[in-house]
């Protein structure tokens, strides 16, 4: 892959970009910057979850005048979602250029957001609706607008905003740069590019870009109540060297990660209303091993490039399918076995089947661990530490203290008493998470008013090496002490990480 530093950006921009932590830019990314920096029109054809946003930010990050008050950048994005996302990544891209980026859409106070445009911003992200009525009201003027984005037009073409977009794109100056992203190309949105573009070029990621060959997927059914004490069982047994754990909101991470610290497990959480400090110091933990679970939503993991993640936990299952292998694509790299695990509740089986559809591979069920099989992965990791420790050979004086105690204590006895006091027993501490509604079922629970398949989620069998043995995945390192917990009990007080040689005190 292509670094950003390869792609011809300004040092300024390229600060922002290595600030957000991104190292080596997406095929979409590439060809979108290379061309965009040229000043040409361009048709994207790519899913969601391939870096669109930073492909198109940069070029237009590039071009913007700071000394000029005028809107330069106009993005036309078809929710309010997608626009505040939008307009968060534009501004962490241009920080350090100073470029001031504002949101418009429908659902917010119309009187705020025309107090705020008369700050003149450079970039306006909007909705079709909400754009249009500030077009109507003279509050929002195009005169100065150079650079003209679509995100999404064919979800814009399905929520039926056709018409609107037309009217908005007649508005904007004739010498624009048009760039128009889709994931997909139906004849409404050629014919917008052949009316409105001229001679773009055409970035198109292939489809094969978007399977996720080295991961085992499989799924669990769970009712909602059910699943973070479902999660905290296959924590114990799979082991993950390290972990990301996606939730679909904010409110959802921040207690998922309050919940697995009560628990005793080594969690951060990252969202969008984290300061750009808060999230790098957490990532940064995250790589150097310090924390063992990343808990995030898709819009703070965008573009992560993490190394060394063995398991993907889906806590919710994400609401399109191209999040669902952006997400996944997070373990599996380098050549490595990654291991995603999706939570469903029984309203959203039918999200399923499309999502299989997408990634061209069939999940299988698993059926969760028992909590004394979690037990016993407990019991295996305390094994795992008390060899390591012995193997290291790196005793000191604490042979001596060993002798004395064989003189009056039975061996076994001794060994049995250091697992048990290494190992940390699951506990049942009250956990505060707030119930998710289910996905809305579009026409039969699927994706775009298409139906899935029915499950019974009874088939396959648990993957969690049930059997005798090491009770370690296969993509799990022999010395690793992942899924580590805290010392001390349940409110994790000690700053201990079993696994890595650390004494305990009996």
């Amino acid at each position: 892959m292509v670094k950003f530093s390869e792609l011809n950006i300004s040092e300024t921009t390229l600060k922002s970009v290595r600030r957000m932590g991104f190292e080596e830019a997406t095929p979409i990314q590439e060809g979108t910057i290379r061309l965009g920096m040229e000043g040409k029109d361009i048709i994207g054809q790519a899913q969601t979850g391939t870096g669109k946003t930073t492909a198109f930010g940069i070029p237009l990050i590039e071009k913007i005048d700071t000394k000029d008050g005028n809107v330069q950048g106009l993005i036309i994005a078809p929710t309010r979602e997608l626009a505040i996302q939008v307009s968060e990544e534009l501004y962490r891209l241009g920080q350090d250029k100073n470029v001031r980026i504002l949101s418009v859409y429908g659902g917010q106070e119309i009187g705020r957001q025309i107090r705020a445009l008369k700050n003149r911003p450079q970039i306006i992200v909007g909705t079709p609706g909400r754009l249009l009525d500030h077009i109507n009201r003279r509050t929002l003027k195009l005169d100065n607008v150079n650079t003209l984005i679509l995100d999404e037009a064919d979800e814009m073409l399905n929520m039926g905003f056709i018409e609107d977009i037309q009217t908005i794109m007649a508005s904007v100056p004739e010498t624009r740069q048009t760039l128009l992203f889709s994931a997909t190309m139906p004849d409404a949105i050629r014919r917008i590019a052949e009316k409105f573009m001229k001679t773009p070029e055409i970035v198109k990621i292939k489809s094969k870009e978007m399977t996720v060959e080295n991961i085992e997927q499989f799924y669990v059914k769970s009712v909602e109540r059910e699943k973070f004490d479902v999660l905290s069982r296959l924590l114990n047994v799979q082991q993950p060297e390290l972990a990301i754990i996606f939730g679909r909101t904010k409110r959802r991470v921040d207690e998922l990660a309050k919940a697995l610290n009560i628990r005793g497990y080594v969690a951060e959480g990252i969202h969008g209303d984290l300061s750009q400090a808060k999230r790098m110091s957490v990532l940064k933990q995250f790589k150097a091993g310090k924390v063992d679970i990343l808990v995030a939503t898709d819009v703070a993991a965008r573009g992560l490039d993490i190394s060394g993640v063995s398991h993907v936990y889906n806590f919710d299952i994400p609401q399109d399918p191209e999040s669902y292998v952006h997400r996944i694509g997070r373990t599996g790299r380098a050549g490595k076995k990654g291991v995603a695990v999706t939570f469903v509740t029984p309203r959203e089986m039918g999200y399923l089947s499309i999502v299989e559809r997408t990634t061209k591979k069939k999940m299988e069920a698993l059926v969760p661990p028992t909590a004394d099989e979690a037990v016993l992965g407990q019991k295996r990791v305390a094994m795992e530490q008390l060899i390591e420790m012995t193997d290291k050979n790196n005793l000191g004086d604490y042979r001596d203290f060993a002798t004395q105690m064989l003189e009056k204590h039975d061996a076994v006895d001794l060994i049995a008493a250091a697992l048990k006091t290494l190992t940390k027993e699951p506990e049942d501490v009250p956990v505060s998470i707030s119930e998710e509604r289910p996905l809305p079922s579009r026409g039969g629970g699927g994706y775009k008013g298409k139906s899935g398949g029915s499950r019974s989620g009874s088939g396959g069998g648990y993957k969690g090496n049930r059997s005798s043995g090491s009770g370690r995945p296969a993509s799990r390192g022999a010395s690793s002490g992942a899924s580590r917990r805290r010392e001390g009990g349940s409110g994790g007080s000690g700053g201990g990480r079993p696994g890595r040689t650390r004494r305990h005190e009996s």
